[in-house]
C-alpha cells in the first residue's frame, strides 16, 4: 500500500483526487490547499489548509506526493519533500525534476516532472513522426488551446514556464533541433483541448506513410482513452500536419478540460508504475 498526498486543491487537485481515491493500493493520507475548501471533499479525506506547513509539521506523512501547485511553488516544495525522502510527481511545469512520458520513459527518479498537458498530447506523436520520418524532422510547431474554464490561477500564473518547460521536453526526448510552443486560451468555455503539430522535414520530398497511426492512437488510449489524432495532412512536399483532441474522461472534470485530465491520467500512470 502506497501512502500519497496531494498537494494543491484547484481543478487538477480535485479530479486526481477522485481518479486515485479507489485505487486498491493507494491510500490518500492528506489532500492538502492553502485555505479552507469551500468543495464538498469526498468521505474520509483529511484535507489541511496549511500548504507546505502541513508536510513539515508532520515530516515523511506519504510515500509520493503530487504537486498540483504552480511553477514557482514546485521548487520550495520539493526541497521539503526531497529532505524527507519523498517521491514526487510534478503535474507543475517547473522544468526541475526528470521529465516523464508514459510511451518514451520510465519514472525511474526521485522527482517525476510530468511536462504539461501540451507536452503530454505532442511528445509520444512526435516520437512516432519522428521514427516514421527517420529523423527528418527540421522544425516542430506545438499549438495548443485549451478554454478559460478549464485555465485556473495556476495555470495562468505558469504560461511562461508552460512554454519553457515543453519546449525543453522536446528538444530532451525528442531532440528535435528547433521547435515553437504555443498555448491559446479560448473565452469559449466549450472549447475542447486541441493539439496541432506542425513538422517542417529537411529534405525536400516526403516519402513516409502514417498507416499504422490508428495502431499508435490504440497504446496512447490505453491510459488517456479520449486521445484522438486526424489523418496526416500534407500541406506540401516538407511541410506535414497532425491535428489531436483530447476530451476529460469525466472522473471530476468537465468534457471540455482534457488538458487537465490528460496530465492527471499520465501521473496516475506514473504512480501505478512506482507501486509495481
Amino acid at each position: 500500500m502506497l501512502k500519497v498526498a496531494i498537494i494543491g486543491t484547484g481543478q487538477i487537485g480535485f479530479d486526481l483526487l477522485y481518479k486515485i481515491k479507489n485505487l486498491s493500493f493507494v491510500e490518500i493520507v492528506a489532500f492538502v490547499g492553502r485555505r479552507p475548501s469551500t468543495k464538498i471533499l469526498p468521505d474520509n479525506i483529511n484535507y489541511s489548509d496549511k500548504s507546505i506547513d502541513y508536510f513539515i509539521l508532520n515530516p515523511k506523512c506519504c510515500d509520493v506526493v503530487f504537486d498540483c501547485t504552480d511553477a514557482y511553488s514546485a521548487v520550495i516544495n520539493s526541497k521539503v519533500f526531497y529532505e524527507q525522502n519523498i517521491k514526487i510527481i510534478d503535474l507543475t511545469p517547473s522544468n526541475i525534476g526528470d521529465f516523464y512520458i508514459p510511451t518514451i520513459n520510465l519514472p525511474t527518479s526521485s522527482n517525476i516532472n510530468m511536462v504539461t498537458c501540451g507536452g503530454q498530447a505532442s511528445i509520444p506523436l512526435l516520437n512516432y513522426i519522428k521514427n516514421k520520418l527517420n529523423n527528418d524532422i527540421l522544425y516542430a510547431e506545438i499549438v495548443t488551446q485549451i478554454n478559460s474554464e478549464s485555465a485556473g490561477m495556476a495555470t495562468r500564473i505558469n504560461i511562461d514556464k508552460y512554454i519553457e518547460t515543453t519546449e525543453n521536453a522536446i528538444y530532451q526526448l525528442i531532440k528535435i533541433p528547433k521547435c515553437k510552443v504555443i498555448l491559446n486560451v479560448n473565452p469559449n468555455i466549450n472549447t475542447t483541448m486541441q493539439t496541432t503539430i506542425f513538422i517542417k522535414t529537411k529534405n525536400d520530398t516526403i516519402d513516409s506513410t502514417f498507416d499504422d497511426i490508428e495502431d499508435f492512437t490504440n497504446i496512447i488510449k490505453g491510459y488517456i482513452k479520449n486521445y484522438k489524432i486526424t489523418p496526416p495532412l500534407f500541406l506540401n512536399n516538407k511541410l506535414l500536419m497532425f491535428h489531436i483532441t483530447i476530451t476529460s474522461s469525466g472522473h471530476y472534470l468537465s468534457k471540455y478540460s482534457g488538458n487537465l485530465d490528460i496530465i492527471n491520467c499520465a501521473a496516475v500512470h506514473a504512480l501505478k508504475h512506482i507501486y509495481n
